[in-house]
């Protein structure tokens, strides 16, 4: 990563002064929305709503699917931010920017980060339309040395040398498959490996193997930034992947995938992911703050 793309403390904490000015809003738990998932703002009451276009600092989002909107509201009496979109590193946003909204997060006093997104299936028990309870990931950008916490390193936020074993954190994992089982869901809920590509490609054959080999259960392409940086911050983080196709692994099968088949089985699981993420935030012990 170049010194170019290097974000200082203070680039952050413009971007989160101005939104603290607009909004009664303190929110403690940050929800980002993958490819199609953004029907989990509108669950949000009392919204404070901002285009990216209109915050300072803010990188703006390309990808169908993805509105291009933060929402401050309350979701269960839990004030709550979401991301009607995320960035992506083949949008051509260095890490730094893809990131850049979760330590404005930290600042706004955010303590828990909720990842969402759509993926692609490498298990062969898993099928469209399952929910997959992220346990782990496999962050290949970053094996490759692109890491949003390249260059200097900001104790503001934490340590040069973050651990990144247990980072999904396991007492909301476990609420969420309780959650599902009462909910009835749990028949289609999964708990696996998710693995971050550079995309904007799918995969192809043979790179679906080997990610198969390695033990992968979903794959996407993104994600997995935004966790390591939340981590970072010390926020506790807890992640859902939307299985929305099978990857290809056979040469003889003539399948192949499409974003807009992505986003029509995003649509088909909107109401059961709301409902999860909703009841989730509910059991979560938050102080509200207001200013």
């Amino acid at each position: 990563m170049h010194s170019k793309d290097q974000i200082c403390h203070e680039d952050y904490r413009i971007t989160a002064d101005w939104l603290l000015s607009q909004t009664q809003h303190r929110p403690k738990v940050a929800i980002i929305c993958g490819s199609g998932l953004g029907m989990l703002a509108d669950a949000l009451k009392c919204q404070d709503s901002f285009k990216y276009s209109d915050i300072p600092g803010f990188p703006q989002s390309t990808v169908k699917g993805h509105a291009g909107r933060l929402v401050f509201g309350e979701l269960k009496g839990k004030t709550c931010v979401c991301m009607q979109g995320r960035f992506h590193m083949y949008e051509g946003h260095s890490l730094c920017k893809v990131t850049f909204p979760v330590r404005v997060f930290k600042l706004l006093g955010v303590e828990t980060l909720i990842v969402t997104n759509a993926a692609g299936s490498l298990a062969d028990s898993y099928n469209c339309g399952d929910i997959m309870i992220i346990r782990d990931h496999i962050n290949f950008p970053g094996l490759a040395g692109l890491n949003p916490l390249n260059g200097p390193n900001d104790d503001k936020f934490g340590p040069r040398f973050p651990p990144m074993s247990g980072v999904y954190d396991k007492s909301l994992r476990k609420m969420a498959f309780d959650i599902c089982k009462s909910m009835g869901v749990s028949q289609y809920v999964q708990e696996g490996v998710y693995c971050m590509v550079g995309g904007p490609n799918f995969e192809s054959i043979a790179e679906a193997r080997l990610l198969h080999k390695l033990g992968v259960d979903a794959v996407g392409m993104s994600t997995a930034p935004e966790v390591l940086v939340a981590s970072h911050c010390g926020m506790r983080v807890f992640g859902l992947s939307l299985i929305t196709n099978k990857v290809v692994k056979s040469y003889e099968d003539n399948e192949s995938v499409n974003h807009e088949a992505v986003l029509e089985v995003s649509k088909m699981r909107s109401e059961t992911l709301q409902a999860l993420v909703t009841e989730l935030i509910n059991r979560m012990d938050i102080n509200n703050n207001t200013a």
